[in-house]
C-alpha cells in the first residue's frame, strides 16, 4: 500500500469525545499514573499540538516503551531465563505449518487433558519482531491449568514493506487452521480463545473483527480474547515516529483499527493495562473498553497496579499475575496449584 505519510491533524479530547458516539473513539474519564524516567523530563520548548494535548516529541516519547518502562531489558533477560526453563518442564511444542511461506507455522503445547479448550497467542513487538517460541513460559501456565496453548509465528513490518496487512491475514489464518486441526491434537474446535500482547493485541484486536461467515467458518470460531497493552485505533501511531517504519495510509488506519468496528465484536473481551504504562498505551485499552461498553458489547477492562508494559507482559506467564490469571478465567480454568 502507498504511505500517505504521518497526517498532521491535531485532534483535541474536546473531537475525541464527540466521536464517541460514532463508535471511532471513546475517551475514558481517569488520569493515567504513567511512570516516565526521568520522572521529570528535560526542559524544553512544546511545539504545535499533533494529537490531543501532545506535541511532536510527546507523542512520540507516548509511544516509546523506553521512556517508561526502564528495565525492559531485565525483563527480556528474565524472560529467556523462564523461557528455558519452561521449555526444560513442557518439552519443545510441535511446530506446523499453517501456509505456505515458511514463517507461516505454530508451535503448539499441548495439555495432558483430553477434549480440552485452545488458548492461541499473538506475541508482540512493535510489529518489527518477536517469535513464537518466546512465549514458552506463558505456554507453561497454560496447559499446567488444562488448555492447549498456540503460539503463531508471523511475518515482521520490515519483511512486509510496512504493511500491516498482510501480518493480519495470517493470524486470521493461523486462527482458522487451528479451528480446522483442534480435534488432531486433542483439543475443542468449540473452545478456541485468543490472546495477544502490545502489537499482537493489536493483531489480536484485527482478528476479533473478523467477518468468519465471508470465509465460511462459523461467526463464533472464538469463545472470547483477552488483549494485554494493545493498539485500537491507528491514528496516533500514524502520527507518531513508527510511521518511520509502518506505512498506513487512510484505508489502512480505518481497517485495521478495531475499535472503529465496534459493531463487528461478538464475542466477551478482556482487556489489560498496567498503570505504570505509557499514558497512551492507557487510553488505548480505556477508551476501546469504553466504546464498547457503550455499545453493549461484554467486555472487562483490567488494570495491572504497578505494572509497566513489560510487566504486564510477564504476567502472562504467572497464572496468579494480572494477565495470566484473566487468561484462565476467561477459559473456565483454576490457576495452577
Amino acid at each position: 500500500m502507498n504511505n500517505d505519510g504521518p497526517v498532521r491533524t491535531i485532534v483535541s479530547r474536546r473531537t475525541l469525545v464527540a466521536a464517541a458516539a460514532a463508535g471511532t473513539v471513546a475517551l475514558a474519564a481517569g488520569d493515567a499514573s504513567a511512570q516516565r524516567c526521568p520522572a521529570t523530563p528535560p526542559a524544553r520548548t512544546k511545539g504545535p499540538l499533533v494529537w490531543m494535548d501532545m506535541d511532536q516529541h510527546e507523542l512520540d516519547e507516548a509511544y516509546d516503551q523506553a521512556v517508561y518502562a526502564f528495565n525492559g531489558r531485565t525483563i527480556s533477560g528474565r524472560r529467556e531465563a523462564r523461557n528455558k526453563v519452561a521449555l526444560a518442564s513442557i518439552g519443545a511444542p510441535e511446530r506446523v505449518a499453517y501456509g505456505a511461506a515458511d514463517i507461516e507455522k505454530v508451535d503448539i503445547w499441548r495439555t495432558r487433558r483430553p477434549d480440552a479448550p485452545i488458548l492461541v497467542f499473538l506475541h508482540g513487538g512493535q510489529w518489527l519482531g518477536g517469535r513464537s517460541r518466546q512465549a514458552a513460559y506463558i505456554a507453561e501456565a497454560v496447559v499446567k491449568a488444562g488448555a492447549h496453548f498456540v503460539s503463531v509465528d508471523f511475518s515482521n513490518v520490515k519483511e512486509t514493506n510496512g504493511d500491516l496487512t498482510p501480518m493480519v491475514d495470517q493470524c486470521r489464518r493461523a486462527v482458522a487452521w487451528t479451528y480446522q486441526n483442534a480435534a488432531k491434537f486433542g483439543g475443542d474446535p468449540n473452545s478456541i480463545y485468543l490472546s495477544g500482547f502490545s502489537s499482537g493485541a493489536h493483531l489480536g484486536g484485527c482478528v476479533v473483527i473478523t467477518d468468519w461467515e465471508k470465509q465460511k467458518r462459523p461467526p463464533d470460531i472464538l469463545k472470547g480474547a483477552i488483549l494485554c497493552s494493545g493498539i485500537y485505533d491507528l491514528k496516533p501511531v500514524r502520527l507518531s515516529k513508527r510511521s518511520s517504519y509502518l506505512t498506513i495510509d487512510d484505508a489502512t488506519e480505518q481497517a485495521l483499527s478495531a475499535q472503529r468496528h465496534i459493531d463487528k465484536v461478538r464475542i466477551p473481551l478482556i482487556l489489560t493495562t498496567g498503570t505504570l504504562e505509557t499514558p497512551e498505551f492507557q487510553r488505548q485499552s480505556r477508551d476501546f473498553a469504553a466504546a464498547l461498553e457503550a455499545a453493549g458489547k461484554r467486555v472487562r477492562h483490567v488494570a495491572g497496579t504497578g505494572h509497566n508494559h513489560f510487566e504486564m507482559q510477564e504476567s502472562f506467564g504467572n497464572p496468579y499475575g494480572v494477565a495470566g490469571r484473566a487468561a484462565l478465567e476467561m477459559m473456565g480454568l483454576a490457576s495452577a496449584a
